[in-house]
């Protein structure tokens, strides 16, 4: 859309127009219904690993992480060691955690943040950006080795390595993803669910709200988010450009 000369008509064509917009939205919405009941109805897969990490009160077990809740979303957060701050994409995810968790547990699903980078390392910018959602490091295991989401120095070397399902580029480390567990009836721990890049798209609500406006996500295509900083950290809030 460009703002200085934009397609401007009557009140009655543009109701025409957003009635068959309207259209395509709602084959959108049904296929996204179609795909989380494809969801709910996936296949579940054994944890068989006894995962241990470590918190700020000390160590905790995966199914400690459950809360006693039979559902459990772990949110793969990009903050490896040796690093002074978390990926501002995942902080931007995370900016919605605290408010969400209440909603989410009277639903019986509990939410936690798992990253590679010891706890000691993180907990300062967790309390620089006023969070307060449980976040774990799962650093001496092999979780995110297992979920996909951290990286070998020779598959850096490589320059690829498996990531959401296949074999791609591999840019940093640490990248970011989401994976879902069920504690079955019988207390095992089961993986339900897990998506990585694009598939993150719906847990960023930012762009979710900049999608219906004019201007949209307005990014370079070939560097997406690089516009994101950490909340604390943007020097241009209500800059009209």
């Amino acid at each position: 859309m460009n703002f200085d000369h934009p397609t401007v008509v009557s009140p009655e064509k543009w109701h025409a127009a957003r009635k068959e917009l309207l259209r395509e939205e709602k084959e959108l919405t049904h296929l996204r219904d179609r795909l989380a009941a494809r969801r709910q109805a996936f296949p579940w897969v054994k944890i068989e690993q006894n995962y241990l990490f470590a918190s700020a009160d000390g160590p905790v077990t995966l199914k400690d992480l459950f809360e006693g809740r039979s559902q459990l979303i772990i949110y793969h957060f990009m903050f490896g060691p040796g690093w002074e701050e978390g990926c501002k994409s995942c902080s931007m995810v995370a900016d919605t955690f605290d408010a969400t968790i209440p909603h989410l547990n009277a639903k019986d699903v509990t939410l936690a943040a798992v990253s590679h980078g010891p706890v000691e390392e993180f907990l300062p910018f967790k309390q620089r950006l006023g969070w307060h959602f449980n976040w774990v490091s799962s650093n001496g295991t092999t979780f995110n080795r297992d979920f996909r989401v951290s990286f070998t120095p020779e598959e850096m070397k490589a320059g690829q390595g498996e990531y959401n399902f296949e074999v791609t580029e591999i840019p940093f480390e640490e990248l970011p993803g989401l994976s879902v567990f069920a504690r079955g009836a019988d207390g095992q721990i089961y993986r339900t669910y897990s998506t990585y890049g694009r598939g993150l798209d719906p847990f960023l609500s930012v762009y979710q709200f900049l999608d219906v406006t004019p201007k949209g996500r307005n990014e370079d295509p070939e560097r997406t988010m690089s516009w994101v900083r950490h909340h604390d950290r943007y020097e241009t809030a209500g800059v009209t450009r």
